[in-house]
Formats: C-alpha cells, sequence, structure tokens
C-alpha cells in the first residue's frame, strides 16, 4: 500500500465531518428553540421531541468521534507509512475504515430518529389541523341552523 491510498480518504473525511457540524448546529437550534417555546407555553408533543433530540444528540456525538478517529488513525496510517512501517500503516488504514463506517452506521441510526421526530411533529399539525376542520364544520352546521 502506497502512502496516497489513506490520503485519498481525506477529502471524504473532511467533508463528513462538516456534515456533521452542520446537523449538530441544527440540533442545538431546535433544542433552543424547543425550550424557548417550553418556557412560554407547554406543548404536550415537547416532550416526545425532546427525548428524541436528546437521542439525536447523543448519535450525534458518537458519529462526531468516530469520525474524527478515523480521522487521526487515517493520518497515523500515513505517517506510518511514510517511515516504511507497511503493517502498522495497513492496520492503521484498515482501524480508520472500521471507524469510518461506524461513524456512517451512527449516522443513519441518527437519520431514522429524525425522521421519527419529524413524523412526532406532523402528527402534531395534523391533529391541529383535524381538530380545526371539526371545529369549522360544528360552527358551519350551527350557521347554517342559525339561519
Amino acid at each position: 500500500m502506497t502512502l496516497t491510498t489513506p490520503a485519498l480518504l481525506f477529502p471524504a473525511i473532511s467533508l463528513l465531518l462538516l456534515a456533521y457540524t452542520n446537523r449538530f448546529l441544527t440540533l442545538a437550534q431546535l433544542i433552543r428553540k424547543l425550550a424557548d417555546e417550553e418556557r412560554t407555553q407547554h406543548h404536550e408533543g415537547n416532550a416526545k421531541q425532546i427525548v428524541l433530540l436528546r437521542r439525536r444528540i447523543s448519535l450525534t456525538k458518537r458519529m462526531q468521534l468516530a469520525g474524527v478517529l478515523s480521522f487521526l488513525f487515517c493520518t497515523l496510517s500515513m505517517f506510518a507509512l511514510f517511515l516504511s512501517l507497511d503493517l502498522p500503516g495497513v492496520v492503521l488504514f484498515g482501524a480508520s475504515l472500521v471507524l469510518l463506517s461506524v461513524s456512517l452506521i451512527y449516522s443513519c441510526w441518527e437519520i431514522q430518529i429524525s425522521t421519527n421526530a419529524l413524523n412526532v411533529q406532523l402528527q402534531d399539525i395534523e391533529a391541529l389541523v383535524a381538530s380545526g376542520s371539526r371545529r369549522s364544520l360544528s360552527s358551519k352546521e350551527h350557521h347554517d341552523h342559525a339561519e
């Protein structure tokens, strides 16, 4: 294996870490918004969202950690190969690939939870729409009977 093989992962891991950072920032923004809403008015669906957000933050932390470790092992692999230590270089590169895979698995898991959180939000909206349409039908029927 040559020094350029692990170097091929550098752009991919860098972009992945950037995407993970964006996810983390979005989660932080959602949590702050939810906290502000909860302080002003208690909403029943917020409790479900808080549980899902806590899981997502935990998974995001794990996927970031695995991604950073993958990047570190990739760098160490390149360094070992630079020093002509082929076996340690190959082992470190293999560990880097495993950590990258773990990071991607955590990412898939976080996406699944994110989708569930959106479904909770959609259920709340559907309930509001249904109760709103029932109220408007009820007031329309009341109006029709009055005439």
